[in-house]
């Protein structure tokens, strides 16, 4: 039980002992005291007056001086304007010392019910993973680990989409200009390979553009009828009619890709759980819309297109089936979010997805509900902004993109100039350099990236990411390194904390951090934010860092003090590590 519950639970039996009246724990606001003032914790007694007819000032006093009376919890207090600081004892911190300094895993809750899946990457099939997929695929990640510790069942999925017009681009136009080029001939990595085809075909389709509008076409008639678009689209249309050629086309084209994801995949640390395909979901997405439409939940034009009105919702009309048979995304959708739920019966489907999406997320989820699939109930879009480089945005199709990779390489490359920098690494073996380059610059990267809220747009610096006195994933790594350099200097055992101590302010500080870890948790998980634990690992890392300047552990006052702070220290390395973890980041042990 947190020390907020507690002291929420301390108040309401003290006004239900002074006063008689019994107050729901919810209505006690507790809050931490600011830096300014003395005290450990806050109690908020204006919402308190009007029920209990007291004066603020005059209330804070009464239940401040019955804790100090009757709760050894409590050791002090003071009153600010209504507002009553309470000083917690320093036996609560050194018994929740003793209990949980050894715990590498405090901070998990134990086991809920709840089964969640949470979808993250579901790349294309027609380029490699670029910068841009890479907020999500740790956001994703992250959000799932931050779930799974607190209690939840977690399926991690990804939905390939490896179907579609825009798989048909990169197909056609390796079929026209790649003389049969492939990943082992070529040497280019099979995602990059593909993807190159796919901005071979918009340069190509450009050029047929400009000259069709040359001839007298408008630009919107030059879009439709440029051969390589409609090439494009019959391909498509022997796709879905089971084509022999165009079949072993896309299946010899998707497996070079799915072999370069795997390599990028692997090296960014990421792994799944299930793995959809589109191309297994669309068929059950069209039954469903066929259904629908038998069903009166959608409507057909006379082009034999099939279309849902959600205009009394406050929409528009959605198209859902094209007139000559093929689907569009919403339909291959509806599919996968009921074979999911087939599948896992899961409470809540979490969809890892750009916030340009926030429109088709709330149509679909609408669709559902009209169709009364049980999966629409605990549908939830994690939506996120967009993340530019210093130069701007992005754009595939114009093949001005940053691949994943490139950034992998470069935040690795970085990562070796720094810490070369620092000059400390005299005793590492070549292997043990290149495992610490990659972990710190992908630490960097995946920090970097989910340090923001999810909900907002940001701009990454890959310099300023990788700073290690700075907000970021190596200054926390940097701690850990530090304090397990700490311990194996004092090369001490620690099984008892002596009680007797007075603990220093900065001691007590780091105390109350550690033990507010699992309410952070919590709040993470709630919020699918994984910035909350971000923010907390960079502000434990701070503090501990800034205890060390007027604390020595090797050099303590006496051997009491020397084995608390040791106890002290492995805490701190134990949360650095475990919220690290939660964030898909390794914990170095030397830098």
């Amino acid at each position: 039980m947190s020390i907020i519950i507690q002291i929420k639970q301390a108040v309401v039996q003290t006004i239900q002992s002074i006063y008689g009246i019994s107050i729901p724990i919810d209505q006690i606001s507790i809050n931490e005291t600011k830096a300014e003032f003395v005290g450990d914790y806050t109690l908020v007694t204006f919402s308190l007056t009007k029920v209990l007819g007291k004066k603020p000032d005059e209330l804070a006093n009464e239940i401040g001086q019955h804790l100090v009376d009757s709760n050894s919890l409590f050791v002090s207090y003071n009153v600010v304007k209504g507002f009553l600081n309470v000083m917690i004892s320093n036996t609560f911190y050194l018994d929740f010392l003793q209990q949980q300094f050894q715990n590498t895993t405090f901070g998990n809750s134990e086991a809920n019910g709840k089964k969640v899946m949470v979808e993250y990457s579901s790349p294309n099939t027609n380029k490699p993973l670029h910068f841009g997929h890479l907020r999500n695929i740790f956001l994703g990640y992250s959000v799932a680990e931050i779930l799974r510790a607190t209690g939840h069942e977690v399926i991690k999925a990804n939905l390939i989409n490896d179907r579609g017009i825009h798989i048909c681009k990169s197909m056609i136009a390796w079929k026209l200009f790649a003389n049969n080029a492939t990943p082992t001939s070529s040497g280019i990595k099979g995602d990059h390979l593909v993807g190159d085809y796919y901005v071979k075909f918009n340069d190509v389709y450009k050029e047929e553009i400009a000259a069709l509008i040359q001839e007298g076409k408008t630009k919107e008639e030059a879009e439709k009828q440029a051969p390589i678009m409609l090439q494009a689209q019959e391909m498509l249309r022997k796709w879905e009619a089971g084509d022999t050629e165009t079949l072993q086309i896309w299946k010899e084209m998707n497996s070079w890709v799915y072999a370069g994801f795997d390599i990028t995949y692997k090296l960014l640390g990421i792994d799944f759980d299930k793995i959809y395909y589109e191309s297994e979901t669309y068929l059950l997405g069209k039954a469903i819309v066929e259904k629908g439409l038998a069903d009166g939940v959608m409507y057909q034009k006379e082009d034999k297109s099939i279309w849902i009105d959600l205009s009394s919702n406050g929409l528009d009309q959605k198209l859902l089936l094209r007139g000559d048979g093929t689907s569009v995304y919403m339909t291959q959708d509806i599919g996968t979010a009921v074979l999911k739920y087939q599948d896992y019966t899961m409470d809540n489907s979490v969809y890892v997805i750009g916030d340009e999406q926030n429109y088709h997320m709330q149509v679909l989820q609408l669709i559902l509900e009209k169709l009364g699939e049980p999966v629409a109930k605990g549908l939830f879009h994690l939506s996120y902004g967009m993340v530019e480089l210093p130069t701007g945005k992005m754009k595939s199709r114009e093949g001005n993109v940053v691949d994943a990779d490139d950034m992998t390489n470069e935040m690795i490359r970085i990562a070796a100039e720094k810490t070369t920098e620092h000059g400390k690494v005299t005793d590492f073996s070549q292997d043990e350099l290149n495992a610490l380059y990659s972990t710190l610059g992908l630490g960097a990267l995946k920090f970097y990236l989910l340090r923001v809220d999810p909900k907002k747009k940001m701009i990454f610096n890959p310099e300023e990411s990788i700073d290690f006195h700075g907000f970021t994933g190596p200054f926390v790594q940097y701690t850990h390194a530090r304090i397990c350099s700490i311990l194996r200097k004092a090369n001490k055992e620690v099984h008892q904390v002596e009680h007797s101590i007075a603990l220093s302010l900065h001691e007590k500080t780091l105390l109350k951090q550690l033990e507010q870890y699992p309410s952070i948790l919590l709040q993470s998980a709630k919020e699918f934010n994984p910035a909350v634990i971000s923010i907390y690992l960079f502000n434990l890392a701070k503090e501990y860092n800034s205890f060390l300047v007027d604390h020595s552990i090797l050099k303590a006052e006496n051997e009491e003090i020397q084995t608390c702070r040791i106890a002290l220290s492995t805490m701190v390395k134990n949360v650095l590590a475990h919220g690290l973890q939660l964030l898909g980041i390794q914990a170095p042990n030397k830098m």
